[in-house]
Formats: C-alpha cells, structure tokens, sequence
C-alpha cells in the first residue's frame, strides 16, 4: 500500500509563506483562499515568549470527516490516502467544510481577484468549475501521477512532487510514502519526534509535524509552562484561536427551526386528529413548515441548480439521509391526512420524528465545530423539536373552546417537554464544560442561558398553572405559554448555528525544541482548557 504523507518540521520552518505563494501559484486559487498557509504563533508571555511558524492545510486523513458527510460522493479517498473532490458533483452545501477540524476546505461563492478587475493571468486561469463549490489542497495529485507515470519518486523528484515542498527554502516540509520504511518521511519519522494535529479526534491525519530530535528511548523532557504561560498563544492567536464558521447562516438555523417546529407539530396534530378530525388542518400546516425549511436551503447552497444530488450518499450522510426521509414523509403524511387511515397517520407520525433525529444526527456529525459534535447534541435537538412542536399545538389548540380536554393535556405535555428540553440543556452545557470547547463558544451559551430559563420553562410553567387555577383565562395563557416554548426553541437553534458555531482552531501538543533545549508546553489558544 501507499500513504503519501506530508512532514513539516518546525525547528526548520521560517515563516517566509513562500510554500503558500508557490500552492496559489500552481493551482490558481482565488486571493481568497489559500490551501496552504503557515500560522504565526506568539505562544507563552513576556519575558517566556517564543514564535512559531506552522504550515496548516489538508491533513488527507485516513478517516476523513469531510468525505463522511458529503451528501454527493464529490469528496472521495484514493486507494493512495488523497482525499479528492469532483468539482462537478458538488453542491456547495459546506458541510464537508463545517465537518473538517483543520480548517482546510474554501468555499468561494463568487469570483474573486487581486484588484477590482481581474489581471489577464487571472482570466485566462480562473477555474469558473470551482466556483460555489468546496474546494482544498489536493497534495498536488496531477504532479504525483505525472511522476508515477514517468518512474519518478515523489517527494525526491521535484516535477512528482506537491509545489510547496519544491518551493520550501528552508527544506522544512518534506513528502513521501509513510508505508515505505525506506521513504524520506520515514526516516525523518523515525529519528524525530512528532506528532499530529487534533489526533484526539481520530482522523489518523496524513500531516505530521516534527519537534525535535528522536532520543535514545530516554522519555521525553518537555520544558513546564512558566507562570503565565498556561495561556500560550494569548499574546497572537489572530488565525489560530477558533473562529467561527462562516457558511452556515440563519438559512441553515431556518431549515433546524423549521424542521423541529414543523415535525413536532405534525406528530401531536397527527395522533391528535386520530380523535379529533378537525386538527387535521394543523397537521397540514406542520407540513408545510418542514417544506418552507427545506425550500430555504435552496438559498444556502452554492450551486443550488444540482440540489438532486443530495440524495446520493444515503450510506454515510446524514443530510442525505434527510433528504431520503423528507422524500418519504411528505406523500405518506399527505396520503395519511387525506384518507384519515389510523395506522397511516401512526406511521407517518414515526417517520416525522425519524426527520427531527436526521437534522440532530447532521450536527452530530460536523466534527470541525465542538459545540455540535458534542453527543448530547442530539437528544437537546429531538427534545428542542418536540418541545417547539407541543408549543405551536399548543397554541393552536387553546383557541378551540370545544376540545378543552385536548388543550389542557397539550398543556401538561408542553410543560414535561419544556422540562426535559432544559434539563437536556444542562445536561449538554456541563458535557461540553468538561470536555472543553471554545471561550467564545461557551460565553455564546452563558450569555442566554438565563433568558432561556426564564422564556423556556419558567414564565410558561407559571401561565399554563394560572390557567389550569384559573379556567376563565386559561385559553390566552395557554396560547401565550405555547408560544414562549416556541420561541425560546428556535432562538436556542439559531444561537447554537449561527452565534455559537466556532471551529476547532489550531493547536500544538508540543512547541519546538530551539537550540539545546526542551520541546515547550502545549499551546491551543481560545479554549476553555489545554
């Protein structure tokens, strides 16, 4: 087998960005993008400050996140370890780029250049095929197969090998075949000490970074964090620290708010309309709010004219998967509310909560942001759906004088769900304290975490117990009540992708020996712990 593997070794590297100019270069990115870059780290505090350079981009992991998600098939893996992507089945849905912890995938909605207009290497380079949809270092593959093709060896003949390695002065980056033993990379592997960037999160990345001399088994010294320097990074962080997701916006908060309010109200009105026919038309309008999601996503992608091609990879995507149960909810609910059949409006009930657990499962599965990798995101988005569904029926229902009995037990559910949903709430923040996510991130979440509180259970626990002690007033209290369940929903959905939605960042479990000495602590800037 082959792994073709990149090194950079640290101690070497000088910041001189002159790898990032030769990748643009080689493959015409926009000034936009840049799929290889080096960061400039200021880690420790005056006078323990030390400067690294660190080149980022593709790590082409052995299990990678992106190729998991993508609904189309565009993200692929070669038998020789390069992830890929088809430029022509991708849909620029971003979720390759939200699930990828290093930051290393672009996606360019417009064409982009130097000036206000573009130069005439610009325009006679510009690959129009990459725009709108998610772009990334690719190791210079037709550089590696051209070599192949020709008996050369890459990493050793410079027209086989990836343009920021040729162009490196400081001979800091390095390519091989890490399953060669004989390679460079492997000896470079052996004698040195390395390590790879978020292997805690088990992509097995192809990117490994050297630190300092290999010992003759002796355990390794690591030079303490002097005082104050437990916060590395502080001094510079810009580029390194997590930032937040740029491509999923309140469209992509939309489809979630709909899709949980939607699915919700469908499954109370369905079971409730079994007795009650005349909720039937409540059971439309959840319907039609799960489809009013759908539809505003056609608004997020980037080449919204192959939206079919979703519906490609129901094996590993979860957005591919709702695609399917959407493409399966729609005519049995429509059959099921049209004809009244018990056993179809049941099962059409099942499939809507299937829908409300695939949304929770595409959140899940974003690896590159902490905030909903984190498990106990599913159970806050199946009971945050239920919650909003039961608030919105709620609602409805309060206004219909002759099913009193239907609105006080739609109030009574609202009230356990309003409850299960904040403590799940708790439950989620206090995983994501221990585990350790981005400051910004967890600020994101204190900051509303009282008014969630306050407009999620508090306030519609006292309306719906003043309207059972009350019944002259219970129908607008109840209505109100439901509504703040709602609404304290879809505010926590919107905050969660839109507001709270930072990446993963940078980190270096080692910094480089310099000179005789010891490698340096960690350094993982913006987290809430090392």
């Amino acid at each position: 087998m082959t792994r073709w593997t990149m090194v950079a070794d640290l101690e070497r590297c000088v910041g001189c960005q002159t790898c990032t100019a030769a990748c643009r270069h080689a493959n015409a990115t926009s000034p936009a993008v840049q799929w290889r870059k080096v960061l400039d780290i200021e880690a420790g505090s005056y006078p323990n400050v030390s400067r690294i350079f660190v080149p980022v981009g593709c790590q082409h992991c052995a299990d990678p996140p992106c190729m998991h998600v993508c609904p189309t098939t565009a993200t692929r893996q070669r038998d020789d370890g390069i992830v890929t992507i088809d430029y022509e089945l991708c849909i620029g849905c971003a979720y390759c780029e939200i699930a990828c912890p290093y930051q290393a995938r672009f996606l360019d909605r417009a064409p982009h250049f130097a000036y206000d207009a573009a130069m005439q290497n610009e325009t006679e380079r510009a690959d129009l095929a990459r725009v709108g949809v998610a772009q990334k270092c690719t190791f210079c593959s037709d550089r590696i197969d051209f070599g192949l093709e020709n008996d050369l060896t890459p990493g050793i003949d410079p027209r086989a090998t990836p343009a920021c390695v040729n162009a490196c002065i400081a001979d800091a980056l390095h390519f091989g075949d890490a399953d060669d033993p004989d390679s460079n990379v492997s000896r470079l592997l052996r004698e040195q000490r390395s390590f790879r960037m978020h292997e805690k999160l088990k992509t097995d990345p192809g990117f490994h970074y050297l630190y300092g001399e290999a010992s003759d088994g002796s355990p390794e010294r690591v030079r303490p964090a002097a005082d104050g320097e437990s916060e590395a990074g502080h001094i510079r962080a810009r580029g390194v620290e997590p930032s937040h997701q740029q491509h999923w916006d309140w469209k992509a908060a939309g489809n979630f708010i709909c899709g949980g309010v939607g699915s919700g109200l469908f499954l109370f009105s369905a079971i409730a309309s079994l007795r009650y026919a005349e909720l039937i038309p409540l059971a439309w309008a959840g319907l039609a709010i799960v489809a009013l999601g759908l539809s505003v996503l056609l608004l997020k992608i980037g080449r919204p004219l192959r939206f079919i091609y979703v519906l490609r990879q129901p094996q590993r995507s979860w957005m591919t998967r709702e695609a399917w149960i959407a493409g399966v909810l729609f005519p049995l609910a429509a059959l099921a509310l049209w004809t009244g059949v018990p056993s179809l409006l049941i099962g059409a009930a099942v499939v809507a909560v299937l829908f409300l657990c695939s949304q929770a499962m595409i959140l899940k599965w974003a690896k590159g942001i902490p905030a909903w990798r984190q498990p106990w995101i599913v159970p806050l988005i199946v009971t945050t759906g239920l919650a909003e569904g039961s608030g919105l029926f709620l609602a409805a229902t309060a206004q219909l004088s002759a099913v009193s009995l239907l609105t006080q037990a739609a109030a009574a559910t609202a009230v356990v769900l309003s409850a299960l949903r904040a403590w799940t709430w708790r439950s989620y923040l206090k995983a994501l304290e221990a585990e350790g996510a981005p400051t910004r991130t967890l600020a994101v979440f204190y900051a509303y975490r009282p008014g969630f509180f306050v407009l999620g259970l508090a306030l519609p626990l006292a309306l719906i117990v003043i309207g059972f002690a009350k019944a002259a007033v219970a129908a607008p209290l109840f209505a109100i009540a439901g509504v703040c369940i709602t609404t304290a929903g879809a505010v926590l959905k919107f905050i969660l992708v839109t507001r709270a939605g930072f990446n993963q960042g940078f980190a270096l479990t080692h910094t480089p020996v310099r000179g005789s000495g010891n490698a340096g602590p960690a350094v993982k800037p913006g987290w809430s712990m090392p």
